[in-house]
């Protein structure tokens, strides 16, 4: 394990990859597109800090679409 991973895990009060589980669909695109797009490394391990920015950017997404569209996002929110 290499010594960023080991912080990760350290920071972490769900341990490795718990707290994906509890992602939505929304919060999965977030992290494909910064894995993918942003060339931020592998999502599939993040600590709880990094789990609530990702919930923070999808709130921010699904505010946004309901200003414009008027109506919820059809991807229901896991909590």
């Amino acid at each position: 394990m290499d010594f960023v991973n080991k912080i990760k895990d350290a920071t972490s009060s769900t341990g490795k990859g718990a707290s994906e589980k509890n992602e939505d669909f929304l919060d999965k695109g977030v992290d494909f597109a910064q894995e993918k797009g942003f060339k931020q490394g592998q999502q599939s391990n993040e600590t709880d800090a990094e789990q609530a920015k990702d919930e923070k950017i999808s709130d921010g997404i699904r505010a946004g679409y309901r200003k414009i569209a008027g109506k919820d996002i059809p991807i229901a929110d896991k909590n």
